[in-house]
């Protein structure tokens, strides 16, 4: 494809930078996509006068996810490594990433959600990481959801594949705020909390506040790396679950 995955600009007299994922309907965390994120935080954060991130997406749904085709074998490794480096780029950013969300959030779409610090969504909003329908477990999932929601809230999602809406998101605290129009509601946070801020001070504030975060996140997704790729990905039933997906028929479980 020749277009950008990724649309990005400065908003708000250049103190906002908008990064909108743009390869609607479905909007996958590819390797593509990975790339023009990991481009746009490495070549933008750095200007003086930026005190916010705000990400969000063309069409109906923010992502149904990553790519299936990129979690088989011979490629989950590349995959898996790309969305754990972004992820932390993110949990390491040193501004506030506010995330708009809209429709279907799920698998690494929800991951790359989870990553920022302020989530607003709609009501009709679907979150969830289904990847253990497929055999498979959500890496970057399992590391941000804890710290996010608490560890049994986190185990329902992961578990069990269910998906909660927008409203149930906010009551276990996966999202910061409901909205019919979550775009309005992120830029007015912007606008009345963080914009009349120093931006210098900011930078300091967010990475105090996130220090013991960064260090939980960084040390836990090496472990799930691992785990995922000297493990799972070892099995019988992770690679049936992803191959039964890509070719639309039910998987025969060996359990092993």
């Amino acid at each position: 494809m020749s277009e950008s995955p990724l649309t990005a600009w400065f908003d708000r007299d250049g103190k906002l930078l908008r990064l909108r994922l743009a390869r609607p309907p479905a909007n996958i965390i590819d390797a593509e996509m990975i790339t023009a994120l990991e481009t746009a935080f490495s070549e933008r954060i750095s200007q003086p006068d930026l005190k916010g991130i705000l990400l969000d997406h063309d069409g109906p749904n923010f992502s149904f996810g990553a790519s299936v085709e990129e979690h088989l074998p011979d490629q989950c490794e590349a995959m898996i490594k790309g969305l754990h480096a972004i992820i932390l780029r993110m949990v390491e950013c040193p501004l506030p990433i506010l995330v708009v969300v809209r429709g279907q959030c799920l698998g690494g779409g929800l991951e790359i959600a989870a990553a920022g610090n302020f989530v607003f969504a709609a009501p009709e909003c679907a979150f969830g990481q289904p990847e253990i329908k497929l055999a498979v477990f959500a890496p970057a999932a399992s590391c941000l959801l804890s710290e996010r929601i608490g560890h049994a809230k986190a185990a329902d999602i992961l578990f069990t594949g269910r998906t909660v809406s927008g409203y149930e998101a906010d009551d276990i605290g996966l999202v910061d705020r409901v909205a019919d129009d979550p775009e309005a509601a992120a830029l007015g946070y912007f606008d009345k909390y963080i914009a009349p801020l120093s931006g210098s001070s900011l930078r300091y504030a967010v990475r105090a506040a996130r220090a013991a975060h960064v260090a939980h996140i960084k040390a836990c997704l090496s472990w799930v790396e691992e785990l995922y790729l000297t493990g799972l990905m070892q099995t019988h039933d992770a690679e049936e679950g992803l191959r039964a997906f890509i070719e639309k028929r039910q998987p025969e479980w060996e359990n092993r």
